[in-house]
């Protein structure tokens, strides 16, 4: 291993010559409290940055065993650690040098969410950020100089201050890691209280704006929960707390329009997140395998059974193992509950304004004028209860326009002026004094998930050099050599990091796909993997620019995938 001494006397060196030369500089190097790695040097000031990391001794970091004594509180102090280097990193450079990505310091930074994540790395043994340094030059010749001060005096100055126990911080820290660890108590309990989410006293829901998570700082009105539905739960940091507990079955959100609908049913989609303190949403929680479901015009479904709600399509079309290169919003919507439900979602999150209006409702009007013979859709109001009667699925659904739905619901909460109420009984003695002659269209009984098996090579992973090249696009794409898989319908990501990792987990469960194994059984794998050796088992290159992802989105992003091909088994 070679000192920081050496370092400064490779940057004298290649000084002025073409960038390539800053290759010299990788390798290991000891400062004076933490080491140095350059682990991969970019070769062009245009690339994508240089990948770093700096490494301290645990003991010498300062941060005692208390912040590490259970997984919810080592993920949460790697978070912290990661926030504060991001921010002390951009308070600490003078940001963009000469020409390209040139000066730039980055880690990955989070948003609202708490995830595991590969940019921080803390063990029994030492504390480690992984982060991305544009080394600068003028033109395509290395600036020796701006190195010279990037790597010997703005690294270290970051170093210090981010990566080491201040205790003018402890207080933070210390919040940080029991809301993060509080959360994870709130959740696991939600079984035992036959709840699937829960909502405490005092949140604040509303966001700042459609592009901006944080939370709305003027005019928010604190969840208060009706007296009817109120839990309470005790948690290992913050004692006991007050909120909502929506219980497991069906359950309608209603209300007027700008009365809070969405909104809650947004944050209930994201409870499947731990959240940082301040957010609002920190007490927030949903069940771990919850699924956000809409409609999604123009995607590819392969193989899926949409028969509990599709049948009997015109020319004979099956359903029971139903391809299509462009589904409609009914099928789409189908499709996507059944593979769901086929990759363990036993929470299904529904908005009326994102759904197909066909496949949720067909009122008795539509009915009369449209005999069932002619209707190969079972409409989800008509199967909305038996998901949960059959195969223990329960559903939260907004819903402002459809009264039939009353009847099918086990609880109703009205939403007015952001304040819920619990409806129940009024909406059930409505639903019985309103009642009209619309009749329960169900072919059959719900039967067991039809679990397919991709067949080899439908994934295909072009190499170049050896590599498969793998890109992403934002949150919702990703190309894999040259297979483009796209996902907007996914709505449970919130970092890209996540889509990065999605990528690399693809790229590992590809070759399981070899016609023996079933979907879930891939799944498993893929999940038990990161499970066993961390997001890191995934990419054969250490890299800090991953975040943590839910079997779930795996299996959509999978499902979404056009050239998939799976054998499904034989016709019930």
């Amino acid at each position: 291993m070679k000192h920081a001494q050496t370092l400064k006397e490779i940057l004298r060196r290649i000084d002025g010559r073409g960038y390539k030369a800053y290759k010299e500089l990788q390798g290991a190097y000891t400062f004076d409290n933490f080491t140095l790695f350059i682990d991969h040097v970019q070769g062009d000031p245009f690339a994508q940055p240089s990948r770093l990391r700096v490494r301290v001794e645990r003991p010498a970091s300062g941060f005692d065993s208390s912040f590490t004594r259970s997984p919810s509180r080592t993920v949460a102090l790697c978070d912290y650690l990661t926030r504060r280097f991001s921010q002390t990193a951009r308070r600490l450079t003078k940001g963009v040098r000469g020409t390209g990505k040139g000066g730039l310091i980055l880690i990955d930074a989070p948003a609202q969410e708490i995830l595991p994540r590969t940019s921080m790395k803390v063990t029994d043994d030492y504390v480690e950020a992984r982060f991305f340094l544009g080394l600068p030059a003028v033109g395509r010749r290395i600036a020796g100089r701006d190195a010279t001060e990037m790597l010997l005096s703005e690294l270290p100055a970051i170093a210090s201050e981010a990566i080491f126990f201040k205790e003018n911080q402890r207080s933070a820290l210390t919040t940080h890691v029991e809301t993060c660890e509080d959360a994870d108590a709130l959740r696991n309990q939600l079984a035992a209280l036959n709840r699937v989410a829960f909502v405490a006293d005092g949140a604040q829901l509303p966001r700042a704006s459609g592009i901006d998570p944080r939370p709305l700082t003027k005019g928010a009105v604190p969840f208060t929960s009706p007296e009817s539905l109120r839990v309470d739960i005790d948690l290992p940091n913050q004692g006991k707390i007050s909120g909502m507990g929506i219980p497991e079955g069906v359950t309608l959100i209603v209300g007027g329009g700008f009365h809070g609908k969405s909104t809650l049913l947004n944050a209930l989609e994201l409870g499947v997140y731990n959240h940082i303190p301040g957010d609002g949403r920190e007490r927030v929680i949903t069940r771990s395998d919850a699924l956000k479901i809409r409609a999604a015009d123009g995607r590819s479904i392969t193989g899926t059974d949409i028969s509990p709600f599709i049948n009997d399509l015109p020319f004979g079309r099956p359903t029971r193992a139903f391809n299509t290169e462009n589904a409609s919003g009914s099928t789409s919507q189908a499709a996507g509950i059944c593979e769901g439900i086929e990759a363990g979602a036993r929470l299904l999150l529904l908005d009326e304004d994102t759904s197909a209006t066909n496949f949720m409702i067909r009122d008795e009007k539509m009915q009369k004028l449209v005999s069932s013979e002619n209707e190969p859709i079972t409409p989800f109001i008509d199967r909305v209860k038996e998901l949960h009667t059959a195969h223990g699925v329960s559903t939260i659904l907004v819903m402002g326009g459809s009264g039939d739905y009353f009847a099918t619901a086990d609880h109703v909460i009205q939403m007015a002026d952001y304040t819920p109420k619990d409806v129940t009984e009024k909406a059930h003695t409505i639903a019985k004094e309103h009642a009209n002659g619309r009749v329960v269209e169900i072919a059959g009984p719900l039967e067991p998930v039809t679990h397919r098996t991709p067949l080899p090579n439908c994934i295909p992973m072009e190499e170049r050099r050896g590599r498969v090249k793998i890109n992403t696009y934002g949150l919702h794409e990703i190309v894999l050599g040259k297979t483009r898989i796209t996902f907007d319908d996914v709505e449970q990501l919130v970092e890209p990091s996540q889509t990065r990792a999605l990528a690399e987990a693809v790229h590992m469960a590809a070759p399981l796909m070899d016609g023996s194994r079933t979907l879930d059984d891939i799944l498993k794998k893929v999940m038990a993997t990161i499970e066993m050796n961390g997001l890191e088992s995934l990419s054969d290159i250490l890299r800090g620019d991953l975040a943590g992802f839910r079997k779930l989105e795996l299996a959509a992003v999978i499902n979404r995938a056009r050239t998939l091909k799976t054998r499904t088994p034989a016709a019930r």
